[in-house]
């Protein structure tokens, strides 16, 4: 039986995966939504010292505690730094990696540093400064307000209940587990891997194919036997919006279904 470990965002817990895991386990599969240090209703144990460091380590040990002998890595935005480095733990153990809305992780980057590096709109760069200069107690970024998650990307699709409720539980997210950068062994390098587009966002397969015509090096794994795509026609929260339609993208990613892009 495939086991999915479902991998929450920036600000999130487990809890945003309800729905998800429900139409997972319906369908026979297992599933474990993660709920990182400092999040959801583990917010009471975040420190000044709680950085990305320890969100890898939670999930090596929930994949080190799970019976099942590979596990499916499902990551939603700012959860593919934390899945990666976990996966680069314990390669043996996982079958593949999903990224859903998520960031390309890169080794040496933080996800600041990878705002700073790469990210070619200006707004956001500062967006991104100056949500670390306003860190409550000098590590501790607020949660969201309302305003803040409709601005920061699309919602399409989220009912208003849904919305209320992320808004509700975000926790505030501490200041080093997006400051401190990755460090990978590459054993995770050849893992299958699937990305998954929410097209409400801007995001699309034909984005890709035309990032890998540019001849960047960064992009070239993307056209790697390994790698596969899929497309939600919904916004930033599928599991959200949209949660029957990502329940059946996450089994045909683990069948090792999706598009893939050529050089």
């Amino acid at each position: 039986m495939t086991t999915y470990v479902l991998v929450s965002g920036g600000h999130m817990g487990g809890w945003l995966w309800r729905d998800v895991a429900e139409r997972l386990r319906e369908r026979g599969a297992g599933a474990c939504a993660a709920t990182l240090t400092g999040m959801g209703d583990r917010r009471h144990l975040a420190s000044p010292e709680t950085d990305l460091e320890t969100h890898i380590e939670d999930l090596v040990q929930l994949i080190d505690h799970s019976d099942a002998p590979e596990v499916v890595l499902v990551a939603h935005c700012y959860g593919s730094f934390s899945a990666l480095g976990a996966a680069d733990r314990r390669p043996e153990r996982v079958s593949r990696i999903v990224y859903v809305s998520a960031p390309l992780p890169m080794d040496g980057y933080s996800v600041h540093g990878l705002v700073r590096a790469f990210e070619p709109d200006p707004a956001v760069r500062d967006g991104w400064r100056q949500r670390a200069e306003q860190a409550e107690d000098g590590w501790r970024i607020p949660p969201p307000s309302l305003d803040d998650v409709q601005a920061w990307n699309s919602v399409a699709g989220v009912p208003a209940d849904a919305l209320t409720r992320l808004v509700r539980l975000a926790a505030p997210q501490p200041l080093g587990t997006l400051t401190r950068p990755l460090r990978l062994s590459g054993a995770a390098a050849h893992l299958p891997t699937s990305g998954v587009f929410c097209t409400g966002t801007g995001m699309n397969i034909a984005m890709v194919e035309s990032l890998v015509r540019s001849g960047e090096p960064r992009f070239r794994v993307l056209t790697e036997p390994h790698v596969t795509f899929f497309e939600l026609d919904t916004g930033h929260w599928p599991m959200l919006s949209a949660p029957d339609a990502l329940a059946g993208v996450l089994l045909r990613a683990a069948a090792g279904e999706g598009q893939r892009v050529t050089a």
